[in-house]
Formats: C-alpha cells, sequence, structure tokens
C-alpha cells in the first residue's frame, strides 16, 4: 500500500460510485464479469500488473496441484469443527487453514527463500551444495524435496516442471535453481531425492514473478476450495465422530505420576 500526498494510507485495489464498482482500473460489470475468469481476476489484484498468457496457465495448473492431498491435518481439522459447530462453515475451514505452514501445504515458501540464494549467489552450484549440507548436518529435510509416499519421484513434480520448461515465455530461472538444488542434495544424500509437488510449485510460481512471501496465499486460495468439498462430504458421510472415537481409544490415559519406561 501507497501513501497519499498528506501521508496517509490509500488502496490501489478497488473503489466504487453510486452506480459502479471498480477492481483497480477495471469495471468489475462491463469489463470482468462473464469476460475474466476467477484466476485472472485473482492474479490482476494480486500482482497488479498486465497478464500474460503463461501466468494463468500456470496459476491454474499450480491451483489444482494444491488444492486437494486427502485426510491432512488441515482436511481433518476443518471435517472436526464442521462436526462440532456445523452451522460455522467458514469457521471449519477456517480452522483448516491455519494448518498451511511450513511442515504442510505451505512449504513453497520455504524452498522458494532457498532458489532466491541459488539464484543470488555468485556461484549458484557452491550455494546449492551449501544448502543441502546444512540441511544434511542438522538431519532435517531440504524444503520442496523428498515425500512419504510418493517413491521414486512425485509425479506432480515432474509434470509441473515438464509444463514450466515447455513454456518460451518464462526465463527458467527458478526451474534452474532448482534442478541444481536437486543435483546437490542427490550428491549429498548419496541417492535420488526426489522433488516434491510444492518444491516445483515454487518454481513455477516464482517463474511467474510471485514474490516468495506472497507464495503461501496460493496455497490458501487452493486449499480453501479443497476444504469446503471436504465439509461437503462430511455432510454427506460424517467421519469427524469416527475420527474423534479413533484417537480416543488409540491413546490412552496415562497416570501423570507414573513414571513411563523411555525404552
Amino acid at each position: 500500500m501507497t501513501k497519499s500526498a498528506n501521508n496517509a494510507p490509500v488502496t490501489s485495489l478497488c473503489t466504487h460510485t453510486l452506480t459502479s464498482l471498480h477492481y483497480r482500473d477495471a469495471d468489475l460489470v462491463e469489463d470482468l464479469m462473464g469476460k475474466k475468469t476467477f484466476t485472472e481476476v485473482m492474479l490482476m489484484q494480486i500482482l497488479g500488473r498486465t497478464l500474460r498468457p503463461v501466468d494463468i496457465r500456470i496459476t491454474d495448473v499450480v491451483l489444482i496441484v494444491l488444492m486437494e492431498h486427502g485426510l491432512t491435518p488441515s482436511a481433518i481439522a476443518t471435517r472436526l469443527v464442521y462436526m462440532s459447530a456445523p452451522e460455522n462453515l467458514q469457521g471449519a475451514v477456517a480452522s483448516g487453514l491455519l494448518a498451511v505452514g511450513s511442515s504442510f501445504i505451505g512449504t513453497m515458501e520455504n524452498c522458494s527463500g532457498l532458489l532466491d540464494r541459488i539464484i543470488a549467489a555468485q556461484d549458484p552450484d557452491a550455494e546449492a551444495l551449501s544448502i543441502a549440507q546444512h540441511y544434511k548436518s542438522i538431519k532435517g529435510a531440504v524444503p520442496g524435496f523428498g515425500h512419504h509416499l510418493h517413491k521414486p519421484v512425485d509425479p506432480r513434480a515432474y509434470k509441473l516442471l515438464e509444463m514450466g520448461r515447455s513454456e518460451q515465455d518464462l526465463k527458467g530461472n527458478h526451474i534452474q535453481a532448482l534442478e541444481m538444488l536437486s543435483k546437490a542434495v542427490d550428491q549429498i544424500a548419496g541417492r535420488p531425492i526426489t522433488i516434491n509437488a510444492t518444491g516445483a510449485v515454487a518454481a513455477l510460481l516464482g517463474e511467474i514473478g510471485i514474490p516468495t512471501a506472497v507464495m503461501r496465499g496460493f496455497a490458501v486460495i487452493s486449499r480453501s476450495a479443497g476444504l469446503v468439498a471436504h465439509i461437503v462430504e462430511e455432510q454427506q458421510s460424517p467421519s469427524g465422530r469416527f475420527i474423534w472415537d479413533t484417537v480416543e481409544h488409540a491413546i490412552p490415559f496415562v497416570d501423570g505420576a507414573t513414571k513411563i519406561d523411555p525404552a
């Protein structure tokens, strides 16, 4: 948000009169409704620039990939909150969105920060190797790499990268940085480690100019749609009570005064 002449905050996102409403410089009724897709208008609002066809294609496929990951913590939270308060659909969705973070769904932001470092480095290959060595030393997973289900590769990631490489309007520097990091990760690990979906998403969103600090927002937008679908399924085939009962029986009570043998 910029400042006005008297240093007061201003907005460039939306304004209205008695007879019209504008998103930035576009008339909502005359320019957007029935003429632009949701993805186009969303990108126009977020980026504030003229869009290229490639921007829309990449964003669409990213939103599709991020929308649904099954019964992850975010979906479970949404289902349980909806079971507890079915009159509050938005609260159930919001509870699931709180799980979009550095461990699940939102990890493209973590990976993108590493790609930024590689792109900015005087010696990109050395920087990639340094990153891989650091995560090896702390016994941590490199953001954007590895998957507990998809082996030996995450098919989503490689399809995304294939699509990105085929786009002539993309510079390719973020994709190249991810490939450098992948090579370094494999070298340090001594075995192939798959690039996962959020690693590929980080590279592709970077290619269309999405800042690292904004990337997690795309996960929030996409996952909102997926969580609404989970609520619809919860309405039709409730699972919240089953999840609750399962956890209650699977985790036994232990008297706090009783010492637990660490072995």
